[in-house]
């Protein structure tokens, strides 16, 4: 796959390392998410550049894997024998003759085999005699904001650039994995923005073959996956990964998770909040209240390779195990629909944040769910909108509806627009804004010209 993206990311580490000085850098984010890729193009190994992965070996071992790997710029240099890293790290230093930059990637390992070492790189980096721009690496989210970001850490305060690595925009699927718009949609609701899963999904001809082949099977490379992600960054992953589970299968309240645990609410709220701080979980509040205050808070799974783990991988595990994975592509085939729509409805609200509205620019659009009054029956009813964003300047409010479902041409756009603007006139935050519609559908509908219509090219357009 062609590397995609990553422009804005790249050029920040190309001229951080052009500038005067060796710089120290601290490089972030989950598991596949690209880090070591953009790191190793950035690098330049023709003039001497070091760059090492660390295992979870012994502190000796990784001395001296780190000592031959220097070898391969510094001839002779695994020679010696280096009973420290400070030894190493000095030695390193002296035999630079010009500027080169060194990559420590998975350095959390290096620090559970030595915990020392990040009070031994603080020491070098204070002395300001490095002739080397070194960047540090780590998939443990947690493990690296501490040594960086901790203000009782050593090297707290010592990062000329700290990046966290975001999943890719989805705008760029379409490209990664040359398929339209509307494949892209589904793709994205399995695969999200994490590149290393695009590098994945595309050894196979087909959606279905690659969710096969990586997911439900107990030999798949992403079978596991979740479980991963949740060892780089917490002890107890019995607790979250059930949590996810709850999340997963319908429990969205924090009185029905609680429920499902068998525990008091407040037990599980701090895991939950850590949950929400990984990126795996988004807590939603319905438009315009405070999610201090909001009592209808609803939780769910924001990653979608985590949602579909927890929706179509682990309640079927027992039938993956016994190698009836068709089994389960047959109720992922009945279900998809109605599971790609929770990705592209976020798909949506993410477009009109970021594109706006003709040319009028929205804050975060949200959903909202409540009862609005209707004038024709004299009463309140409930009901959910899809997108719901007040722009900037409070002036303006869209309102927009979002569908998935196949046959878009049994949709009137016309009856749609009209029970839009019927739900407005109820609205308890309606009033003084000036209202625009739109209807985000996979295809064209009858009466098209009505309302505004976006459709998966739109929503998919880049920035």
């Amino acid at each position: 796959m062609e590397f995609v993206d990553r422009k804005k990311e790249f050029s920040r580490l190309q001229k951080a390392l052009q500038r005067e000085k060796p710089q120290f850098i601290a490089v972030y984010g989950r598991r596949r998410i690209g880090k070591s890729t953009l790191i190793k193009r950035v690098m330049d190994f023709s003039r001497g550049d070091i760059y090492f992965l660390a295992d979870k070996t012994s502190e000796p071992s990784q001395r001296q894997l780190f000592s031959a790997a220097v070898d391969m710029s510094i001839e002779g240099f695994s020679m010696a024998s280096y009973p420290t890293w400070e030894s190493l790290f000095v030695s390193l230093n002296r035999s630079v003759d010009h500027r080169i930059t060194v990559c420590l990637d998975e350095f959390p390992y290096l620090v559970k085999s030595c915990p020392a070492l990040p009070s031994i790189l603080q020491k070098l980096l204070d002395d300001k005699k490095l002739k080397f721009d070194l960047i540090i690496c780590g998939s443990s989210q947690q493990m690296m904001q501490g040594f960086v970001l901790d203000s009782k850490e050593p090297l707290y305060g010592r990062a000329d650039e700290i990046m966290k690595m975001q999943p890719i925009a989805p705008s760029f699927i379409s490209q990664a994995l040359r398929c339209d718009a509307e494949q892209a949609v589904r793709e994205y609701a399995v695969w999200g923005g994490v590149p290393r899963y695009w590098v994945l999904r595309e050894n196979f001809d087909s959606l279905h073959d690659a969710i096969e082949n990586l997911l439900l099977t107990s030999e798949g490379t992403l079978y596991d996956e979740p479980s991963k992600l949740l060892y780089d960054e917490m002890r107890d992953t019995v607790q979250a990964s059930s949590i996810l589970s709850f999340i997963g299968n319908g429990a969205n309240k924090l009185s029905e998770i609680a429920s499902r645990a068998e525990k008091q609410a407040t037990d599980i709220t701090p895991q939950l909040s850590r949950l929400k701080e990984l990126g795996f979980i988004i807590k939603e509040i319905p438009f315009g209240e405070s999610e201090k205050k909001s009592k209808k808070g609803l939780y769910h799974i924001s990653d979608p390779l985590l949602r579909f783990h927890y929706r179509y991988v682990l309640p079927y595990r027992s039938l993956i195990e016994l190698g009836n994975s068709q089994a389960v592509l047959k109720v992922l085939t009945k279900t998809e629909n109605d599971y790609t729509s929770q990705a592209w409805e976020e798909l949506c609200r993410n477009y009109i944040s970021t594109h706006g509205f003709n040319d009028i620019m929205y804050q975060m659009a949200s959903r909202w769910w409540g009862s609005y009054y209707n004038e024709e029956k004299n009463q309140y009813l409930p009901v959910e909108l899809d997108v719901v964003a007040e722009s900037f300047d409070g002036k303006h409010l869209f309102l927009g509806e979002c569908k998935w479902q196949n046959g878009s041409q049994s949709i009137d756009a016309k009856e749609e627009l009209e029970r839009l603007q019927t739900i407005a006139k109820g609205l308890p935050f309606a009033k003084g804004h000036e209202i625009h519609y739109g209807l985000f559908l996979r295809e064209v509908p009858k009466h098209s010209e009505v309302t505004k219509i976006y459709y998966p090219n739109d929503v998919l357009a880049k920035v």
